[in-house]
């Protein structure tokens, strides 16, 4: 009786795992698709909330454009701002920083206040918004006295 059961589970676990693979084939050339969405709701599609990035996408780029903010660019020189730091690439030697509070390489300083420590390192351009954090090479943050495991924030100037 177990030994029959067996046989039984053995054929009929591939047999319902192949139903999914046989699809049936219209009669007649043009017959609507079972799978295509039927309905009243067929062509209804989920519309963007007002306000949001979505639904600028529908709007006239004029009307885009009015409705987004200046974007603020940051000073050529002096403070370009604070960012939380993590260690860089250690293979890469220097002193850098790689943050998105520059646009174009250049020479600047890092400064890490709870030491007070400040050294003149290259910074590097990174891609992403002015909030998003930075990399120091391992020389820099030595030189300040960094953490190497933490996320120190260190104030980039020009």
């Amino acid at each position: 009786m177990i030994g029959a059961m067996k046989y039984a589970l053995f054929l009929l676990v591939p047999l319902a795992a192949s139903c999914g693979l046989v699809q049936p084939k219209p009669d007649r050339p043009g017959a609507v698709d079972a799978s295509a969405p039927a309905g009243p709701f067929a062509g209804t599609r989920p519309q963007a909330r007002p306000g949001t990035e979505a639904a600028a996408m529908d709007a006239p780029a004029d009307v885009v454009e009015a409705a987004q903010p200046a974007a603020a660019t940051p000073p050529a020189s002096g403070r370009l701002g604070t960012t939380v730091a993590s260690l860089g690439n250690a293979a890469e030697p220097g002193m850098w920083i790689k943050t998105p509070l520059v646009r174009q390489a250049g020479t600047g300083t890092i400064t890490y206040p709870e030491t007070g420590r400040s050294v003149e390192a290259q910074l590097i351009p990174l891609d992403g918004p002015p909030t998003a954090g930075s990399r120091v090479s391992l020389a820099a943050m030595q030189e300040l006295g960094a953490p190497l495991t933490g996320l120190p924030e260190l104030v980039v100037s020009r």
